[in-house]
């Protein structure tokens, strides 16, 4: 799973938590959200984030 992070306020979109928020069931991973999302918190579009590099123990 990946991490993804909004370059405009630095929320994070984890694909093994997903965002239930917004309809977006854990393990759903960032090519399946549709390209119209946008962050929940600052409005950025979901080409604003990028992928971020998470070791997991």
């Amino acid at each position: 799973m990946k991490l993804y992070r909004c370059v405009q306020c630095g929320f994070e979109y984890d694909e093994e938590l997903g965002w239930p928020d917004d309809g977006i069931t854990p393990g759903t991973r960032w090519d399946d959200i549709p390209d119209d999302w946008s962050c929940p918190d600052c409005g950025a579009a979901k080409a604003d984030f990028d992928m971020v590099e998470v070791a997991r123990s």
